[in-house]
C-alpha cells in the first residue's frame, strides 16, 4: 500500500473556491472521484490527501481550476470535466492557452473563447487559412465559432458581409408544396444559423445588417450561378450536400472571402444510396494549400455531459451491428 501524503494550497479567495467546489459540493466529489484524492479546507488553506501521483494530479488540477474561475468567473461542469481529462492526460499546461484566447464579444459582453484543443485548433486554423471544414458530432462548437470569427472578421472590416447558408434536405430543396412566402418556407431550416447571430449580435443588430444585406442567410439552392467576393461564407449541415452541391458551393469563392464548412457525417439525411458531399470532398481536397481539415471528436463536446455519453452509446450499438 503507497504512503499517503498530504499538500497545502493557499487560499486567497473563498468564493474562488466556493465556485471549484459547486453547489452542494458537487465539483468537489467529481475531482476526488476522478484524481483519487481526498480535498479539506482547513483555515485559509485545502489540503491533498493522497498516494504521491494522485496529490501531484490534484495539486495541478486545482491551480489550473483557481485560474479558470479568476478568468471566467464561474466554473462549468464541462470547463471541469475538460480539465480533469487534461491533468490525467498531462496536457494541463495547453490551458493557459485556451484562456487566454478571446474570439469575440457578444451583446450581452460574454466573451466567446475557444473550451477545447480541438476548438482552438479551430479558430487558429481559420485565421491561416481561406477554406476550413470542421467536421465531428452534434455540441462541438463547429458552427458557433465560426460564426463568432465571422463577426469579429466583419467588425475588423476585413470582409464586407457575412452569407450563411445550409441545404434545406429535410424539403429536398424543393420548397413550393410548404405553406407561406419564401421566408416562411426557408426559415425552419435555417432556425439555429438565426437562434446563433441573435445571441452574437443581437436582435436589433442584427436586423440592420440584414436590412442593409451586409448579412444574407439562404438556403444553399439561392449560391448557384453567384461569385461572392470579400465574404465571409459558412455552410453548416455540410453532410447533406450532393457531390454537385459541395463543388457547387466551393466554386463560389471570390477574391478576399473566406470559406468556413461544417458538418457532421455520422447525421446523414440524405436519400438513400447518394452521395454526401462532405464525405466526398475530405477525399478530394486532402493535401490542397489554403484548405484545412479540423476533426473534432466526443472529447471537443461543450453541451450537457450527457451528450457525450449518448455519442459512446451509439458508437457503441453501432460498431456492434458492423461486427
Amino acid at each position: 500500500m503507497e504512503e499517503r501524503i498530504e499538500k497545502t494550497i493557499a487560499i486567497d479567495n473563498h468564493s474562488t473556491i466556493n465556485e471549484i467546489f459547486g453547489e452542494f459540493d458537487e465539483n468537489l466529489e467529481i475531482i476526488k472521484r476522478e484524481v483519487n484524492v481526498d480535498i479539506v479546507v482547513r483555515d485559509n488553506a485545502l489540503k491533498i490527501y493522497g498516494d504521491e501521483v494522485a496529490v501531484e494530479l490534484g495539486e495541478k488540477l486545482l491551480y489550473n481550476l483557481i485560474e479558470i474561475v479568476q478568468t471566467y468567473k464561474t466554473l462549468e461542469k464541462q470547463d471541469l470535466i475538460y480539465a480533469i481529462k487534461l491533468v490525467l492526460e498531462g496536457k494541463d499546461h495547453l490551458l493557459k492557452d485556451l484562456l487566454k484566447e478571446v474570439v469575440c464579444v457578444t451583446a450581452t459582453g460574454k466573451s466567446i473563447k475557444p473550451k477545447t484543443l480541438g476548438q482552438k485548433r479551430y479558430v487558429d486554423s481559420i485565421r491561416h487559412n481561406d477554406i476550413v471544414f470542421g467536421i465531428g458530432p452534434a455540441g462541438t462548437g463547429k458552427t458557433y465559432l465560426a460564426m463568432a470569427m465571422a463577426v469579429q472578421a466583419f467588425k475588423n472590416k476585413e470582409v464586407n458581409r457575412i452569407i450563411l447558408t445550409r441545404p434545406a434536405v429535410e424539403a429536398g430543396e424543393n420548397l413550393g408544396f410548404l405553406p407561406g412566402d419564401l421566408q416562411e418556407k426557408v426559415d425552419p431550416y435555417l432556425r439555429p444559423i438565426y437562434d446563433a447571430l441573435f445571441e452574437i449580435l443581437g436582435f436589433e443588430v442584427y436586423e440592420r445588417y440584414l436590412e442593409k444585406g451586409l448579412i444574407e442567410v439562404a438556403p444553399l439552392a439561392y449560391m448557384r450561378g453567384r461569385t461572392l467576393d470579400s465574404a465571409y461564407v459558412i455552410l453548416d449541415e455540410a453532410q447533406n450536400t450532393s457531390n454537385e452541391q459541395m463543388k457547387m458551393f466551393l466554386t463560389r469563392l471570390g477574391f478576399g472571402s473566406k470559406a468556413i464548412i461544417t458538418g457532421d457525417v455520422t447525421q446523414i439525411d440524405l436519400p438513400k444510396g447518394k452521395q454526401s458531399g462532405l464525405k466526398s470532398v475530405i477525399k478530394v481536397l486532402d493535401n490542397v494549400k489554403g484548405i484545412d481539415f479540423i476533426h473534432f471528436s466526443k472529447h471537443d463536446i461543450v453541451r450537457h455531459p450527457l451528450v457525450q455519453r449518448i455519442i459512446d452509446a451509439y458508437e457503441k450499438y453501432e460498431s456492434e451491428i458492423l461486427n
